[in-house]
């Protein structure tokens, strides 16, 4: 192709932003250190001249998290359905080969991932990459519950079967999650791909769980000490995405520069939110206090960038405001009048947020620590 073939067709300058190259990595047009070099040429092109002695340091783009295109969702629902096969859907069929036969099986699946995932991420594919990779991760609680029943190390009075992991609450799980965590931390440092974060968010959500009901054992079942048990495990683990947000934000390796923070954020707020909402709540204050708590993980939705935040704590406000309106109008027929308002109040204060969302999210961000500023 004859280099003046395209600047004879395009035009003479064209806006490019950050988010333009992280779009281009993740459709597998650039690679990361491309993009970081494409960056580093223009930025060292149109900034100032630094301070003598001081080299210039041009910025680096940070990849968030993949675009939501044709092809990426064909990725991820491929990538889902193969992983719920291997968890959600594993029949009793499968078990029909024995521990040893499902082991056997189930580390050629994981050893066939795994080299596939190498070959992908060789070939500047990141996305279906870590998607195989993650499988690879899902694998490992199947094979240690496989070695456990073939040597006998199966705690008695358990599941007799593996399909009843992801629907049953069980402290002889645990052995299964550590594995897991340990697997996921080993091979996100192998492959450093955001989407293998998954499976260690939701093993933790799994953990919070079966914690509970081992520390139960002589109590009985208590699903109010269930309930705060989740609650703190969702705090430990909003906890752990701050500081794994902090150093990937931090990082100088392309590599690390990805939000890996994501699925803890997710899980680990769903945990908290959900834990904080099944609380009783007999006094008004208590119900308020819930709301001001809601208001909070708005605001540090917003000024973290972090939806999931924003999202839970709008539906516990919503939740208090129609407590409120049953409370005040209850068995009036204006009940559904103050319904509509405080729809209609929602939605005003959605288009008054929407026009001051710059103002409001540099107000924010001036009380988040700048590191996790967006």
């Amino acid at each position: 192709m004859n280099p003046n073939d395209f600047s004879d067709t395009s035009p003479a300058t064209v806006p490019v932003q950050r988010a333009d190259l992280q779009a281009a990595v993740q459709d597998g047009i650039v690679t990361i250190a491309q993009a970081q070099q494409l960056w580093s040429r223009w930025t060292a092109a149109t900034a100032p001249a630094s301070a003598p002695g001081r080299p210039a340091r041009p910025g680096l783009p940070s990849v968030r998290g993949p675009s939501f295109s044709f092809i990426n969702t064909l990725y991820y629902f491929g990538g889902m359905v193969a992983i719920g096969a291997m968890t959600l859907f594993m029949t009793l069929g499968w078990q029909s080969f024995g521990a040893w036969g499902l082991l056997a099986i189930s580390l050629g699946y994981l050893v066939a991932c795994l080299k596939v995932a190498d070959h992908l991420k060789a070939h500047q594919l990141p996305i279906p990459a870590g998607i195989l990779a993650t499988l690879a991760v899902v694998l490992v609680p199947l094979i240690v519950w496989c070695a456990q029943q073939g040597l006998g190390l199966w705690p008695p009075g358990g599941p007799e079967r593996y399909s009843a992991y992801h629907t049953q609450i069980n402290w002889r799980w645990l052995t299964l999650e550590f594995a897991t965590l340990a697997a996921g931390v080993v091979m996100l440092w192998r492959y450093r791909l955001p989407f293998m974060v998954m499976p260690v968010a939701v093993t933790l959500w799994y953990m919070s769980m079966d914690v509970a009901n081992a520390l139960m054992q002589n109590q009985g079942f208590d699903w109010k000490f269930m309930r705060d048990v989740s609650m703190l495990f969702g705090l430990a683990t909003c906890a752990m995405a701050v500081w794994v947000d902090l150093r990937c934000r931090r990082a100088h390796e392309p590599s690390w520069r990805q939000d890996y923070a994501f699925w803890l954020y997710l899980f680990g707020a769903i945990m908290f939110w959900s834990g904080l909402s099944l609380r009783d709540s007999s006094s008004e204050l208590a119900k308020f206090l819930y709301a001001l708590v809601n208001v909070f993980l708005v605001l540090v939705g917003a000024a973290m960038a972090r939806r999931v935040f924003t999202v839970l704590g709008a539906l516990g406000v919503a939740g208090y405001l129609g407590y409120l309106s049953h409370r005040v109008f209850k068995d009036s027929l204006l009940f559904p009048f103050a319904l509509t308002l405080l729809g209609l109040g929602v939605v005003a204060l959605g288009v008054w947020w929407q026009r001051h969302e710059e103002q409001i999210n540099q107000r924010l961000s001036a009380w988040v620590p700048a590191g996790l500023r967006d």
